[in-house]
């Protein structure tokens, strides 16, 4: 099924942080940096900036709502998004009440964005039990999203004490965005088409090719369930890097993105496999702003996307090199991706 984004459909692009911690650079210098990362994306024209959850050492932030809130009070117009908020763990009630404040903060620029954890740690900390792990996921999203639209609840499942006529605050004039973010499961696809969510599809390796069912399980879904097409769309995350030529950012990126898979995933990451996926074919967004652009209007059309939010600051990359990628994102590469009739 072909699913094709409007000529001149909106897009919208930003950057995120994982914010995962290298040797030799403190935790309170990383989310100084991850604070000033989403102000110079603001700075420089972006839409979108969004901070990732962990619970382990490895990484800084374990909640993205300070930390937005942190950027918000330095901002004027860019949207801030949790690049996920950890769902399966977290207590909907509070999740959507840290948000809500944090759009009240930021003057209406807040959103989630919900997966479930790739990690087995938050599971362990948290106590939830990994063997329901899809269930709770569901159970918590449905209260989410009741919360997002109701002034009052009233509510019982099988994982949370039970609500009964509670009001949520802070209530806002607003219903605030719920999206969806999938690792290319089909059922999470599905899920997020059935229930008419924006869905966010990490696109962090293989071919782009390889990543088309999982949206095209998402379009069908989301067209079976009767949701108006104005109600979805699709986000595209990946790791970003933009250079004034194609080698020289290879180049630079290579080392650092090779230490982000030793050192978080014990991986090592070769180079001609990091070729192949900086290739014109793979998921990977490392190049000049040429290139990423073509790249990223091939996955307009091919996916019926219309956002795309890259990760900019992995591995220990330096700062100037991280904000110089960003600035070449928005100067270059966003203008012509709005611009790019499909």
């Amino acid at each position: 099924m072909q699913h094709t984004a409007s000529a001149g459909a909106e897009v919208e692009l930003g950057v995120f942080s994982l914010t995962d911690v290298v040797p030799g650079v403190s935790t309170p210098q990383r989310v100084h940096d991850i604070v000033d990362i989403g102000v110079f994306a603001d700075q420089v024209g972006l839409d979108l900036f969004g901070v990732g959850e962990h619970h382990t050492p490895r990484f800084a932030v374990a909640s993205p709502a300070i930390v937005l809130a942190a950027v918000a009070a330095r901002t004027a117009s860019i949207t801030l998004t949790s690049a996920v908020s950890v769902l399966s763990v977290l207590d909907p009630v509070r999740l959507h009440q840290d948000f809500a404040q944090l759009d009240l903060v930021s003057g209406g620029r807040a959103e989630i964005t919900v997966g479930r954890s790739a990690y087995a740690e938050p599971f362990e900390i948290f106590g939830v039990d990994m063997e329901r792990y899809d269930d709770v996921f569901a159970e918590k999203l449905d209260l989410l999203r009741m919360i997002a639209h109701e002034d009052r609840i009233t509510w019982e499942g099988r994982f949370r004490p039970p609500l009964n006529g509670v009001a949520v605050v802070p209530r806002l004039d607003r219903v605030l965005p719920v999206r969806l973010a999938v690792g290319g499961s089909p059922d999470s696809a599905r899920r997020a088409g059935r229930l008419g969510l924006p869905m966010t599809l990490a696109h962090l390796g293989g071919s782009t090719a390889r990543a088309r069912p999982a949206v095209d399980l998402y379009w069908q879904a989301a067209e079976t369930a009767g949701h108006p097409r104005a109600a979805l769309g699709i986000g595209v995350a990946a790791h970003l890097f933009v250079g004034a030529t194609s080698q020289g950012a290879r180049e630079t990126f290579y080392p650092y993105y090779r230490a982000y898979f030793a050192h978080g995933r014990g991986v090592h990451l070769d180079r001609p496999t990091f070729e192949a996926m900086a290739g014109p074919a793979g998921a990977l967004l490392v190049g000049s702003a040429q290139e990423i652009a073509e790249k990223l209007v091939t996955q307009k059309e091919l996916f019926g996307a219309n956002r795309f939010i890259g990760q900019a600051d992995l591995g220990g990359l330096p700062r100037s090199s991280v904000l110089g990628s960003i600035e070449k994102f928005a100067s270059d590469v966003a203008p012509a991706v709005r611009s790019a009739s499909i």
